[in-house]
């Protein structure tokens, strides 16, 4: 089987969301050949694509898309997929990811199958998927019927596996056909080295609800989250209060994030937080109400005031790195 896989890239680095997604086509395509598609002109592979999480890295060559532009990149891969012969075309269920397989859906009239956990093929043209519903709090087991299968995959859900391919990926390029109505839409500048680390990648996240008071109390978990080497993220109740930035928020209509810890400090704990952070390996919730829902959730929870707590838990890792 021939498989399509999205590669999104973060700097020179591959994101850890299609690190994961390649691990789920991998297992996809069984002893088949996984293709990663990388919109980017770098010379030098990142890490993780030459040394085996694909059998081949397929480099877009297009010097009319200098950034996302979701269309082009949906057009891209509905040439690539039929030149091919692919059987699946896989993406993460990032903004990017979702946002492309959706259009390539409406450009192929194939349907996309969204936020999936596992996929197998069942026959010709007939595929048995387990996917997150939802927001994550059930799973469903599902057949596609489609000569081709256009899945999202549901990142928080798939730990991504050691590449077992030995040796260097095979590197191709693509010329995509692309017209001026493919490339209206186009990302041509991004932020992120403003913003800092990605909430979607990070290995920590110390989050932040009510319970934190406002936009000053923030300043101890800025702190905190940087003596940890991790960011900072926020309940919808702050964002809509406007004490923080959307792109911090956690939860359905946010980020899913799936750190090695989470730190929630001042969270109560609503369906749609815990929906966005149910991936993180640790839940340690700080709160003053043991009752709070997300007390009942953590791994460890400490009944305590925040304001108190985190300012003596960063001075203790201070003194213990002198």
């Amino acid at each position: 089987m021939s498989v399509l896989c999205l590669a999104e890239l973060e700097g020179d680095e591959i994101a850890a969301a299609s690190l994961a997604s390649l691990s789920f086509a991998r297992t996809l395509a069984a002893a088949g050949d996984v293709t990663a598609v990388v919109f980017a002109g770098t010379a030098t592979l990142a890490p993780g694509l030459a040394d085996g999480a694909a059998a081949e890295v397929c480099q877009v060559a297009a010097p009319q898309l200098p950034g996302y532009a979701p269309v082009a990149w949906a057009r891209t891969l509905e040439q690539l997929a039929a030149a091919r012969g692919a059987e699946a075309v896989v993406a993460p269920a990032t903004d990017h990811g979702a946002e492309v397989l959706a259009h390539l859906g409406a450009m192929t009239g194939l349907p996309v199958a969204a936020n999936c956990v596992s996929a197998s093929l069942a026959g010709a043209g007939s595929w048995r998927l387990v996917r997150q519903r939802w927001a994550g709090s059930v799973l469903e087991d599902a057949v596609l019927d489609a000569p081709v299968a256009l899945l999202t995959v549901a990142v928080d859900a798939i730990q991504a596996a050691a590449p077992p391919l030995a040796g260097q990926a095979v590197v191709t390029t693509f010329t995509p056909e692309l017209t001026a109505a493919d490339l209206v839409v186009q990302a041509r500048e991004s932020d992120v080295a403003e913003q800092g680390a990605s909430l979607a990648t990070a290995r920590v996240v110390v989050g932040g609800g009510r319970g934190v008071g406002g936009p000053d109390g923030f300043a101890a978990l800025e702190e905190l989250a940087g003596l940890l080497g991790g960011v900072v993220g926020v309940s919808r109740v702050v964002t809509s209060a406007g004490w923080r930035p959307h792109r911090q928020q956690v939860g359905q209509t946010g980020t899913k994030i799936a750190p090695e810890l989470y730190l929630a400090c001042g969270i109560s704990g609503a369906i749609q937080h815990m929906a966005g952070c149910q991936g993180a390996r640790c839940l340690i919730v700080v709160n003053t109400d043991p009752d709070a829902p997300i007390v009942s959730r953590a791994d460890y929870a400490v009944i305590a005031d925040l304001h108190e707590l985190l300012p003596a838990l960063s001075s203790a890792i201070r003194s213990r790195r002198s």
